[in-house]
């Protein structure tokens, strides 16, 4: 699983609060709800898309891959399986929706979007990937980084009964797994307002969940594949997260942002062609560096991994207990943004004491 696969998850929720807001906030809760509306409409069981004789046999063996791990994360890591992902939606297209991060030019900051009954996140999704790239443009013309990604995965919180879709069956039966457990976590435990948290969290569950799925199967190879994989992610993530920081100190003490900015970014790209090397050439990461880098797209890799390794640290306090580990990061659901972050930390340096 390259790392760009492994940001292109989303949790977007959609069609409330439409009457409150804005003309241009209303444009865009109309696509929203119109694309919820279009992925449900070609929702089938998939008990009957696995009976159908015009589906392709890969697709059925996917998705007997999905309802196994359905049954895997209700029974073992007790995660709010119910109505999710027992429908197969084929939307015709690569991504399920398209994202939009902003950052300012100078700043490391992501800007944030306000949702009704979720708060504020740090991106804006649309269904159509025009809509996307016009409000990309909106931003860029005020100045801002922005990013526009295409991503697989789409979840509504447990709000509706979200379907598998076809922009899920391309990836390995293991990024497949860290996909559901991921959005299951999701619909067990979202706080509202805080993007970087939650998505750490399920990022942590996700990727616990496969380890342990895999290893029940006996999957010793596979997760062994899949450990490598993760390992290389996370080199890669470090020198990210390294940069973004590199980046923060910067702007708070350079004169000359423009140069200042221009120079990290070259010693990014120094970093990964040495890890390259390293890897003996490696080229599975090369799209992802390819590609123009600033604050907008790093945000997108701290939002997902900033906080995981001390959601890590925590789970293996609890000795591994999923239900323990929840309920204690639960207990920080009401503490203030600043407050949880310092809980999550001074937890993981104390031991446990639930």
């Amino acid at each position: 699983m390259t790392i760009s696969r492994r940001l292109r998850n989303v949790c977007l929720l959609v069609g409330a609060g439409v009457g409150l807001a804005s003309c241009g906030t209303v444009k865009f809760y109309a696509q929203a709800a119109h694309g919820q509306w279009h992925m449900l409409h070609r929702a089938r069981p998939i008990s009957q898309v696995i009976a159908d004789p015009s589906v392709k046999a890969p697709v059925k063996a996917k998705l007997q891959v999905v309802h196994e791990l359905r049954s895997y994360a209700k029974t073992e890591l007790h995660l709010p399986v119910e109505s999710q992902f027992s429908d197969y939606s084929d939307l015709g297209r690569r991504y399920a929706v398209w994202v939009v991060f902003a950052a300012p030019e100078f700043s490391v900051e992501a800007k944030t979007w306000w949702y009704p009954l979720v708060g504020k996140l740090k991106y804006r999704g649309f269904f159509d990937e025009a809509s996307a790239n016009a409000e990309a443009a909106k931003l860029k013309a005020q100045g801002l980084d922005v990013y526009v990604g295409g991503t697989e995965a789409y979840s509504t919180l447990g709000w509706f009964a979200d379907p598998v879709l076809n922009t899920f069956l391309h990836r390995s039966d293991a990024e497949l797994a860290e996909l559901i457990f991921h959005e299951l976590t999701h619909a067990k435990l979202f706080i509202a307002g805080d993007t970087d948290f939650n998505e750490a969290l399920a990022t942590a569950v996700g990727e616990a969940g496969v380890r342990r799925w895999l290893q029940s199967k006996g999957e010793a190879a596979k997760l062994a594949e899949y450990e490598r994989n993760l390992a290389k992610d996370r080199e890669i993530i470090h020198l990210l997260l390294n940069t973004r920081a590199e980046l923060k100190q910067r702007y708070a003490t350079s004169q000359d942002l423009t140069a200042a900015k221009a120079e990290v970014f070259r010693h990014l790209q120094q970093g990964y062609e040495s890890i390259k090397q390293r890897w003996s050439g490696d080229s599975r990461y090369d799209r992802f560096f390819a590609k123009p880098m600033n604050n907008a797209r790093l945000n997108t890799v701290a939002t997902y991994y900033d906080l995981v390794p001390a959601f890590e640290r925590l789970l293996k306090q609890c000795d591994g207990d999923l239900d323990k580990f929840l309920a204690r990061v639960e207990a920080m659901k009401s503490l203030g943004h600043d407050e949880r972050r310092a809980a999550l930390l001074s937890a993981t340096a104390l031991p446990a004491a639930l």
